[in-house]
């Protein structure tokens, strides 16, 4: 008498998912994602100008991987019951910074000077920004309280408020210690900044709208 055959405790091996062909528009997606973290300062020219090519002649979702595999939020397009999905990519979180370490026989306290320059201006953006949503505050609350004193209280000095708003404004920046040159500095970084990120969406237009016409003189 011949034994039943015990079943097989790993049981049926998983069929792979298939690669699924992408369109025009799926790629576009892409490249938008990828122009996003070029913008927000992840990649530098060389990189995104590479990445992007790949992007523009990747004809499968797998071929995209490699080219979000160390940005966050991972892929912008995922396989969802044999459909490609589109996915939102948030790209304006900060990236770490690494720690470079020097060959030469420079002295060690270079490194550590230039990483002290960076903390203290990210310390300064923190600081300005914190000061920014605090204004924002205090002058609403003053015009909220001039409103009710004036028109609702029926109060005549309800104008007292507003002389008193440049010293409600100075506390702040009193226990922050944000002076005048920090202002100054912040305001200068602000627009250092904004030129930056303008510069770096409108290369990247400049490079999508590039690899689209690319696409149609191909078709």
């Amino acid at each position: 008498m011949t034994e039943p055959s015990s079943p097989d405790p790993t049981g049926p091996e998983p069929v792979p998912a298939p690669d699924l062909l992408l369109s025009d528009a799926e790629r576009l997606h892409a490249l938008t994602a990828l122009g996003d973290h070029y913008a927000a300062g992840r990649l530098d020219d060389s990189e995104f100008h590479a990445r992007s090519g790949d992007v523009a002649a990747a004809r499968t979702l797998r071929q995209l991987r490699g080219s979000f595999s160390d940005l966050p939020g991972g892929m912008p397009l995922t396989s969802v019951d044999g459909m490609i999905v589109q996915s939102a990519i948030t790209a304006d979180g900060v990236g770490a910074g690494g720690v470079v370490a020097s060959s030469s026989g420079a002295s060690s306290s270079q490194v550590p000077a230039h990483r002290d320059v960076d903390a203290e201006l990210a310390e300064l953006r923190k600081r300005g920004k914190t000061i920014e949503a605090l204004d924002g505050v205090v002058v609403g609350v003053t015009l909220v309280s001039f409103l009710i004193l004036q028109f609702v209280v029926g109060w005549n000095f309800a104008w007292i408020v507003w002389p008193s708003l440049a010293l409600t404004l100075g506390i702040p920046r009193l226990i922050l210690r944000y002076n005048d040159d920090d202002e100054a500095t912040y305001e200068k970084l602000k627009k250092a900044d904004q030129k930056a990120r303008e510069d770096r969406l409108r290369a990247a237009n400049d490079r999508i709208r590039e690899l689209g016409d690319g696409r149609e003189g191909r078709g």
